[in-house]
Formats: C-alpha cells, structure tokens, sequence
C-alpha cells in the first residue's frame, strides 16, 4: 500500500515537472516570438535635393503604407543645404544631385560624421520655356553659356539671335543650395557657382515652373522629372552640345545612354553612417534599395540596373 501511494506521488510529481516545463518551454517560445515579431517603430528624417525629393517621396509614401509604425520625413533644402543637415547630424539621409563636394566631406569627417553614398538613379536638367514661345527650337551649349555667365551682355532674346524678339529674358534657375545648380554653372558655365546674379532663384523647383509658365519670354531649367510633371505647361527645348551634330531633347532614353549630354547626371542619397545603428533606418534604406528602379521611372527619372541596387545594398550591409 505505501509502495502503491509512494508510486502515485511520483508519478504525479514527475506529471507536475513535466508540465511546468512545458509551460515554461511555451512561455519563453513566446517571448521569443514576441520579439521577433515585435513591430519597428521610430522616425527616418530625410532632407537634401528637390531633384531628388519626388522620388525620395513616392518611396516614402509606399515604404509607409506597408510600415505605418515607422514616419518618414522628407524636406528639401536643396543639395547643399542637406549637406549641412548630415553634416550636423540632424538627418539620417540626405538627397543629392551631384556627389559630394571635397569640402563638404573634410566638414563631416571634422564633424566625426562618417556617410555611405548610394546611387539611387539617373536624371537630366531640362532646359524649359514658356509654351508661346514659338521662336526658340533649339538652343547650344555655348548659346546657355553666353546667357548664364556671370556680367552677361545677353539681356534680351533678339541679343542672342537678332531674328529673335527684342523681348527681356526673364530667368528663372534652382538657387545656389542646389546641386543643379552645381551641376549647371561647372558644366555650362565653366566653373561652379559662377552665374549672372538677375535671375529668379528658389530651390523649390514648383516656383521655377510657375515663373516660367507664367511669363512668355522666360527661360529656366530644373530637373527633367520635374518637366515631366508639368509638361502640359512649358516646353522643353533640345540642347545641342557645342557644333555637335543635332539638337538632342532629353528623354528616358538619351539621359539612360548618355546622348543627352552634358546634362544627365547621376542622383544620391547619403546615408549618415550613425543613423544606421536604428532599425527603423536600416529598413528604409533597404526598402528604397529594392524599389527605387521601379519607382524612379514611375516619377519620371531613369533607373539604374537592378545589379548595381543589389551591390550597394550588399555592400552596405557587409560594412556594419
């Protein structure tokens, strides 16, 4: 009988371990689940480049309806006015349309701020007027030097073609925190920054197209995504480079090979390598990675192949 009773109590007591460590085994599954399925939460801070905020934008915009936990804000101060921001510290990214400059970097390494650039598509700069405008068919390189230099004496169109009208130009172009800007005055100019100072500047490309659309002898450039929004209210006038061959407009696919030059260029993001410690970065970044060829030609710029996203993402991954 106590054999019988001592048998029960043990059989019972080793039931009673048995099921504790299976509740245990299930709460501690639990907890492990729960972090891994734990939801990312936080906010990516992006600034820089109007050329580059549409698609900046439209990544943003799908990026959160799949992870409406993580907000996203994206400004844009214009190329160089990003530059300061990442620079300081106060932005995870920064949009860029052309790359860095040596100064910029020498600040951010005085800063102690180390960045990762990332190629993210391509663009031209459109060269726009207003759509009464129904003498200009072409214009050269050395003719939009001849207008933008610095002391020009191009004031009026019939000065730069006397078939032209005697009819003030009114220009309008990105401002000086613009890497079209940059990229405008060295490649046309000559020389960075250099540029006649009687213009209508703004880094919000939208102000540039209502002057232009606005007034018909005007004459502005911008970035060709921007063109393509507003199409219906300017046009767009092929540039010829130098005395070489034929008047090229930019497209999808003059910008893609080239053809359009000089004025397609690559477009950036910075990536402050600080921010990369946060995983709500690390998933934006990853995530613009692997949509933005899809979503660059949705908003009017022309993708990269598809490899060279893979190699910087894996790339960037390998150096964390």
């Amino acid at each position: 009988m106590n054999h019988y009773v001592s048998t029960i109590i043990s059989f019972s007591l080793l039931l009673s371990i048995a099921s504790f460590s299976a509740c245990e085994k299930k709460q501690n599954t639990g907890q492990v689940q729960g972090q891994q399925t734990e939801k990312i939460s936080g906010l990516v801070k992006i600034d820089g480049s109007s050329t580059v905020f549409p698609l900046t934008e439209a990544v943003a915009e799908e990026f959160q309806k799949e992870h409406r936990e993580i907000r996203v804000t994206v400004g844009f101060s214009g190329t160089g006015g990003g530059m300061k921001k990442l620079i300081a510290n106060e932005i995870d990214l920064s949009g860029a349309s052309r790359p860095i400059k040596d100064s910029e970097a020498t600040q951010a390494k005085d800063a102690g701020v180390d960045y990762q650039e990332l190629q993210v598509a391509y663009d031209g700069i459109a060269v726009i007027v207003n759509p009464k405008n129904n003498f200009v068919t072409s214009l050269s390189t050395d003719q939009l030097q001849e207008i933008w230099k610095p002391n020009s004496r191009i004031k009026t169109w019939a000065d730069l073609d006397a078939s032209w009208p005697n009819e003030e130009i009114k220009l309008y172009g990105p401002g000086p925190d613009s890497g079209t800007f940059d990229y405008f005055t060295e490649t046309i100019v000559g020389e960075s920054k250099a540029i006649r100072s009687d213009f209508t500047a703004s880094e919000d490309d939208n102000v540039l197209v209502h002057g232009v659309s606005g007034d018909q002898y005007a004459l502005g450039y911008f970035g060709f995504a921007y063109y393509r929004e507003n199409a219906s209210r300017l046009k767009l006038i092929p540039i010829r480079y130098g005395n070489e061959g034929k008047p090229t407009f930019p497209s999808h696919e003059t910008i893609a090979d080239g053809s359009y030059k000089p004025l397609s260029r690559p477009i950036f993001m910075y990536l402050n390598k600080n921010s990369w410690k946060k995983p709500e970065v690390q998933k934006f970044v990853n995530y613009y990675l692997d949509h933005a060829g899809t979503l660059a030609e949705e908003v009017g710029y022309v993708s990269l192949e598809q490899q060279l996203y893979k190699s910087q993402q894996a790339q960037l991954l390998s150096s964390y």
